[in-house]
């Protein structure tokens, strides 16, 4: 059973009815397409969606065809920011270090699968480079799909680095396509040690979201 709602989360009947609206606004503002959003499983278990990062907006554009609660992963740090650590909180972020292990973090993005829900990573770590080309993707996704037993939702975020590129102040128009490919199951080979099989799958995954790109 799902446990109790979390405080400083806007409620989930919030995030249903601004959707179509935000939808309506990307689209006007970016043209934004959403892509084989038919592999975007029904909410009935645990998942992990895994996506390349090349804006700030990443978060709410790639869940807009998303129809359960999500929970984000983002940069501790930018939870001490004035009035964006509040914002990242009330839509459903997590705070996770960058740098090394936070087990309280993974303790609780762990629970939160076992039990049914849904997680957003940036396997990149951060923006990827300015080109929109994508930096090598960490191993936190694949071990997390290992220790949950829940499958990766791979998406592919591309032009949007022209939207908000580092060192502009504010967003500008432009095209944005969002791919969402089919499920992807990580495999461990017999008697693999679980660090190889991390980076091995995590370079297969990057392959899956590059392919788009």
């Amino acid at each position: 059973m799902r446990s109790k709602p979390e405080e400083n989360i806007l409620p989930q009947w919030f995030f249903d009815w601004v959707r179509p609206p935000l939808k309506l606004a990307w689209r006007a503002l970016f043209k934004i397409k959403f892509r084989h959003t038919e592999n975007i499983p029904p909410n009935n278990g645990g998942l992990i969606v895994a996506a390349n990062h090349q804006t700030y907006i990443d978060p709410f554009w790639l869940s807009i065809p998303i129809q359960r609660p999500l929970r984000f992963l983002a940069w501790d740090a930018a939870f001490r920011w004035p009035f964006v650590g509040k914002f990242l909180q009330l839509f459903g972020a997590w705070p996770l270090q960058l740098e090394g292990s936070d087990p309280a973090a993974i303790r609780r993005t762990l629970q939160w699968l076992r039990e049914g829900g849904a997680v957003v990573i940036f396997p990149e770590g951060g923006r990827g480079r300015p080109d929109g080309g994508m930096l090598r993707f960490k191993g936190g996704a694949v071990r997390l799909a290992l220790e949950a037993g829940v499958p990766i939702l791979p998406v592919t975020i591309r032009g949007a680095h022209r939207v908000w590129p580092s060192g502009q102040t504010i967003p500008r128009p432009a095209t944005v396509d969002i791919t969402y490919h089919p499920l992807f199951k990580v495999r461990q080979e017999p008697g693999e040690e679980t660090r190889a099989c991390a980076r091995r799958e995590s370079e297969r995954l990057a392959n899956v979201i590059k392919s788009a790109l």
